[in-house]
């Protein structure tokens, strides 16, 4: 990297600056020390709502830095069940329009904004994606990358079924989180909270969805992106044969995590590009 900043915004982040990479492009007229404009991700770490922070995913933002060439801005959202839900909803949002406004001071292109996050994080920037739309396209979102992400309470499908134990990740825990997430009084359905139960996703920014296969949450995944496409929005899937839920954090040690994120890179990279 070429620099790694912590920042207080509305919420704290960790700010990720490979310098100019594959991602960026000179910006016409600009003057010595401001000629790039590079896609900004906002990216939400996993942990279902409760776990991980900004240093258990602090090589996952590295390695999407340097493959696209983006700045990644990690945002250190509150977690349940202290703070349950819409608190890490509210935090996202808040984060992602603050990334907006300060672009250019990052040398980044406003048009070029990206919502990531995996697991729970993958849901969190589902809903800012939604939220946004509903707020007029402000702040205005360019793509949203959802890796295995959580979007579904009732965990009924199949995959759910199959993989509920053995696989690292298991049902009954994700059964847990959003117990922590939503307590006793939440509202399974709300859209920001169960992005994949919002009855309207037409108008949403493309996405893609990356998914493993031995993962209970897979056929949620499928399910959304099916959705996305029939509601209109370009909607794309890469699903990894073999591997489990969380399986992108082993990108030292697993070569199907490392050429995951490659791809999911390459798609990134090529957002507003035609």
């Amino acid at each position: 990297m070429h620099s790694v900043t912590e920042r207080r915004t509305p919420v704290p982040v960790r700010i990720y600056d490979p310098g100019p990479g594959p991602g960026a492009r000179p910006r016409p007229g600009a003057g010595p020390g401001s000629a790039w404009d590079r896609p900004l991700i906002v990216f939400f770490h996993g942990g279902g709502w409760v776990l991980c922070d900004l240093d258990t995913h602090d090589g996952l933002c590295r390695r999407l830095a340097s493959l696209t060439g983006a700045v990644v801005v990690s945002a250190d959202y509150r977690r349940a069940p202290e703070h349950r839900f819409p608190a890490a909803a509210d935090d996202a949002f808040s984060v992602a329009a603050w990334a907006a406004e300060h672009a250019r001071e990052l040398d980044c292109d406003p048009a070029r904004l990206i919502v990531a996050g995996d697991s729970s994080g993958g849901n969190l920037a589902a809903a800012t994606a939604l939220r946004a739309r509903d707020h007029g396209a402000r702040p205005a979102i360019a793509g949203q990358l959802l890796l295995y992400p959580v979007l579904d309470p009732r965990l009924d499908g199949v995959s759910a079924s199959a993989y509920a134990e053995g696989f690292f990740h298991t049902t009954a825990h994700m059964r847990w989180y959003w117990d922590q997430y939503l307590g006793p009084d939440g509202d399974p359905a709300d859209p920001y909270a169960a992005p994949g139960l919002a009855p309207d996703l037409s108008g949403l920014p493309p996405a893609l969805v990356v998914l493993a296969d031995c993962d209970p949450q897979r056929e949620e995944g499928l399910a959304f992106a099916r959705r996305l496409s029939r509601s209109g929005v370009l909607a794309q899937v890469q699903l990894h044969t073999g591997v489990f839920h969380g399986f992108l954090g082993a990108a030292d040690h697993l070569p199907e995590a490392y050429a995951a994120l490659a791809g999911a890179a390459a798609w990134l990279r090529g957002l507003g590009t035609s």
